[in-house]
């Protein structure tokens, strides 16, 4: 009875094997034609009954191929199942799993781990450019999030619905007011079909393609499928694995139209027989409203290559597309072929400056010639990103491309491709699987705004109130010689021009000019100058913040130079007055020593005036001592409400106040001001 039971537990475990065996064959050739949804389940399913000892090669195999087929499907469980596998050692079976894992966590913007993945496969592939542009790009990330880019970006809600993936928006020719896109979104509508198949290569549900329209006032509106591209042939509908009513469905994507928006190249992909042969492009004519029957372009005699993602340029002459055909740099990379009035000829992949073991994909020509795609094999922030490639005029023997990152807020982790321009303009639209938990793709619009130059800001008189009557003449480089006035309040707001150097005067009646100068030469984004003006009155005399002296001496202080540096200014601005600076001292001290160390600390401000090219004939230096103490205003009754409005600061007011009082009152009288003398300079 017991050898009975032995025997039957030994063939049960002997079957359990071969059935497992078997269920890795068959995700392996689920895997090889691209089926990678359905090869995941299949791994994942084998790899709960491999013993981790036992079987440890072929489990480490299984965890790497499910990670594989997550990767390929953009599942965020790609990086566990590539750890669980490196757990397993299966780097000693193929150490490319240090590649993709790399790839699997920057794609999930874990970039230090990324950076270490990418380091261990350089080891032994130093020279693989896709472990060098992921490591290079770990680095450097914190760099470039701290860079800033004039393009605005928001999702465009009216194309995106909720648990659907919607993505390559396309302008239909020339005509920016009415869009196309792929989407799984499922419709109910009366004579449509509602489809029930999910894709086996990603488990989601099949695209089609939609088309959208503006209404007058500028709204898109009525999303509906594109019409007359669903009726399938009969004989693919017999042919047609989905059967029954769902027969004739087919899965369509990325699509490309000629100028003038009656024909359209898109992607195409059928399953016949129960075997998905892979995506093709095919071409339709529009006529009477609706899209005429598909047919295939044929790009190469083998049919069993793959190809995709077409994009016309704006002659209709060149069409470029995605393909994993022979003769590429790996995976799939951009392609493109010529149109000789009658076929496609001579698809050519475009080279190691824009193609990449890794993925090229989803071409775009804008109207100006620059080349646009994503990818996931150069520097970038994760997944794939959106590259601008523009051919080097400096050679004329080849063709060289230089490549840029369109940087944030168009890249980031997560997959960004799919873009599209309106027209010859900068705005557009682009797709995007980022802050998705689940992975959906969303439809983004972008714009760049028009760079705005301004130059802002108030006059005010020394006290800061604002002086209502205020002008300012703004005079630049380009002719411009304009007046503006200000607001009641002082401020004022000016439109600039880029690349001009400017000059601005302030003027009012009974106030001293004021001048500023800038320039907006060079500036790659909008700014906004701020410039405030203080005018000094004509009619009385001005205090100067910031003159300091040495305790009992004359000499000025270093930090003194900058506010005499604002008077050297003023001065220059004013070219026709002349003026008397004064230095007063507190109560403290004789009044001969006063006076004379006043006169002394006067002569050393207008000695610094001097050595700074101002006139001696426009200077008068006096020094008061403490026979004129300040006389206090509103201003000054505010800051100090002991102090009443009008109350000079004699040595009688001062010494019936309190010790600390005194010395605010000492230290307001120790000043030194300047005052206008005359305003005809040499003007006579």
């Amino acid at each position: 009875m017991k050898r009975s039971s032995v025997f039957i537990l030994i063939t049960l475990l002997l079957f359990s094997s071969c059935g497992i065996q078997k269920r890795v064959k068959k995700a392996d050739k689920k895997f090889a034609i691209g089926e990678y949804y359905v090869a995941a389940d299949l791994y994942k399913s084998c790899y709960s009954h491999l013993n981790s000892k036992k079987d440890r090669e072929l489990k480490g195999y299984v965890a790497y191929k499910q990670g594989e087929c997550y990767r390929l499907i953009n599942n965020p469980r790609a990086a566990s199942c590539y750890q669980s596998a490196l757990r397993l050692k299966y780097h000693m079976q193929d150490s490319t799993i240090f590649l993709n894992c790399g790839m699997a966590l920057q794609y999930q913007g874990k970039y230090k781990d990324a950076a270490k993945s990418y380091e261990l496969y350089l080891q032994s592939h130093p020279d693989n450019y896709v472990a060098q542009a992921g490591r290079y790009a770990c680095n450097k990330i914190d760099e470039w999030k701290r860079e800033t880019s004039r393009y605005k970006v928001s999702e465009a809600k009216e194309f995106n619905q909720r648990r659907t993936s919607n993505f390559a928006p396309m302008f239909i020719g020339d005509n920016t007011d009415a869009l196309m896109f792929a989407s799984n979104r499922q419709e109910n509508k009366k004579g449509t079909k509602k489809l029930k198949r999910a894709s086996n290569v990603t488990g989601q549900q099949l695209f089609q393609l939609y088309q959208t329209r503006k209404n007058a006032a500028g709204e898109w509106e009525d999303i509906t499928l594109a019409e007359g591209l669903y009726d399938a042939p009969e004989e693919e509908q017999k042919n047609d694995s989905t059967g029954g009513k769902q027969a004739g469905t087919a899965e369509m994507g990325v699509c490309s139209f000629t100028s003038d928006g009656r024909t359209m190249y898109f992607t195409y992909s059928k399953p016949i027989n129960g075997k998905d042969l892979g995506a093709k492009i095919y071409r339709s004519d529009r006529a009477s409203g609706e899209w005429g029957s598909p047919q295939e372009v044929k790009l190469f005699t083998d049919s069993s290559i793959t190809v995709g993602h077409p994009a016309l340029n704006a002659a209709g002459d060149t069409l470029y597309f995605s393909s994993d055909a022979p003769g590429g740099e790996g995976g799939k990379d951009i392609w493109c072929a010529e149109w000789d009035g009658s076929a496609w000829l001579n698809p050519q992949p475009l080279g190691k400056g824009i193609n990449t073991s890794a993925d090229e994909m989803y071409p775009y020509v804008h109207a100006d010639g620059t080349l646009y795609f994503a990818s996931n094999g150069h520097p970038g922030y994760g997944g794939l990103d959106i590259y601008k490639a523009e051919r080097d005029t400096n050679f004329t023997d080849s063709v060289v491309w230089v490549l840029y990152n369109m940087g944030a807020p168009f890249n980031g982790t997560g997959d960004d491709f799919g873009i599209t321009f309106a027209g010859n303009t900068q705005d557009g639209f682009f797709s995007s699987n980022r802050n998705d938990k689940k992975g959906y793709d969303k439809i983004y619009r972008f714009w760049l705004p028009e760079m705005e130059f301004l130059v802002e800001g108030a006059v005010n008189d020394e006290q800061g109130n604002p002086i209502a009557d205020a002008k300012l003449r703004i005079v630049g480089s380009d002719g411009t010689n304009s007046k503006v006035n200000a607001r009641h309040d002082g401020t004022y707001k000016i439109k600039l021009k880029k690349d001009v150097k400017y000059v601005m005067l302030a003027t009012a009646r009974g106030y001293l000019n004021a001048k500023e100068q800038w320039n907006t030469l060079g500036l790659k984004d909008s700014k906004t100058y701020e410039k405030n003006f203080a005018l000094s009155p004509i009619s009385r005399p001005v205090k100067m913040d910031n003159i300091f002296y040495e305790f009992g001496r004359w000499e000025i202080t270093k930090a003194s130079e900058e506010e005499l540096n604002r008077l050297v200014k003023l001065l220059n601005d004013n070219p026709n007055i002349t003026i008397e600076l004064s230095a007063h001292t507190d109560l403290v001290g004789n009044d001969e020593y006063n006076l004379d160390l006043s006169q002394k600390r006067a002569q050393s401000c207008c000695n610094y005036l001097l050595s700074q090219g101002i006139e001696a004939e426009r200077m008068t230096p006096v020094g008061y001592g403490k026979t004129k103490p300040v006389i206090a205003d509103k201003n000054l009754n505010k800051q100090y409400p002991f102090i009443p409005v009008d109350q000079a600061l004699d040595e009688t007011f001062i010494l019936s106040l309190p010790a600390d009082k005194q010395e605010i009152c000492n230290q307001i009288n120790r000043r030194t001001e300047f005052k206008v003398l005359k305003t005809t300079y040499k003007l006579y």
